[in-house]
């Protein structure tokens, strides 16, 4: 017998389709984690103290073996990456943005990236919400404080700290992984409309994005949610990269449109069908 429905996750789809209906794309269906302000000097940004590195470092072997474990189990299973190239032989730094549907797909970015040989010569950062870095409890908590994390800021003067952290970071010639949908709604298949902060800071500090875009088919065992085991395919796209010519502002909506474009042309071509939201179908 199957297990029965996590009801927790029906719950998150029935909001985010109720959502859709409403058009609104950017709000996360499921219970964050409380914010607890970030004060300056709090984080270290650019990981310039020894205690910095040597904890990243420690918690990146935790995450790995983590990663390991639940590979070997099947509990995380990859049909194949496609377009890793696309991340290779990059001269500058990059940002990459991704689908945000569920807390996996930081881990199949990072399977992606380590498939790259830039993996043997940048570091990836990832981006997260204030909460999350403050307030996430267990395991996921400890990896949001030490693995390589960026996170947002409800205090200005942190955020200016931030802010020099994700320049610095892709001046170094690191990857920054941003969820630019700003919102996680748990298995949804298609690409929501896309927030520019990713572009901005793309723009401004002149360096490409690269999308990455995942799909699954649901296979036909039943995981302990009582949902399919998805099999998911790591979409890798080719390198957007900014224009001289072009003042920041309309060089990120550009980059942000291109973006959306390559997400919409992967998720029509790998389900077979248009890319339509509930809103435009009434």
């Amino acid at each position: 017998m199957s297990a029965p429905k996590d009801r927790s996750r029906v719950e998150a789809i029935e909001k985010y389709l109720a959502l859709e209906k409403q058009g609104i794309f950017d709000r996360d269906v499921e219970d964050d984690p409380p914010t607890i302000e970030i004060l300056p000097g709090t984080v270290d940004y650019k990981q310039k103290k020894l205690k910095s590195r040597l904890m990243s470092k420690f918690a990146f072997s935790k995450a790995r073996k983590f990663l390991n474990r639940i590979v070997a189990a099947g509990s995380l299973r990859v049909k194949e990456v496609v377009g890793v190239e696309n991340l290779d032989n990059l001269d500058s730094g990059a940002v990459i943005t991704c689908n945000h549907f569920s807390p996996m797909d930081s881990f199949l970015t990072q399977i992606a990236y380590e498939k790259s040989s830039s993996s043997k010569k940048r570091k990836l950062f990832r981006i997260i919400r204030e909460g999350n870095y403050t307030s996430f409890p267990g395991f996921y908590g400890y990896l949001m404080r030490n693995c390589n994390t960026l996170p947002l800021s409800s205090n200005m003067s942190t955020m200016k700290e931030f802010f020099e952290g994700v320049d610095y970071q892709l001046s170094k010639g690191n990857f920054v992984l941003i969820y630019p949908e700003e919102s996680l709604w748990w298995m949804y298949r298609k690409p929501k409309p896309l927030k520019r902060g990713a572009y901005a800071f793309a723009a401004k500090s002149r360096v490409p994005v690269v999308p990455i875009f995942i799909t699954w088919e649901d296979l036909d065992e039943i995981g302990e949610d009582g949902f399919p085991i998805p099999y998911y395919t790591i979409h890798v796209m080719k390198p957007i990269y900014p224009d001289d010519n072009e003042n920041p502002s309309a060089d990120s909506k550009r980059m942000m449109q291109e973006n959306y474009e390559a997400w919409k042309k992967c998720y029509e071509e790998t389900y077979g069908k248009m890319l339509i939201y509930d809103t435009e179908a009434k």
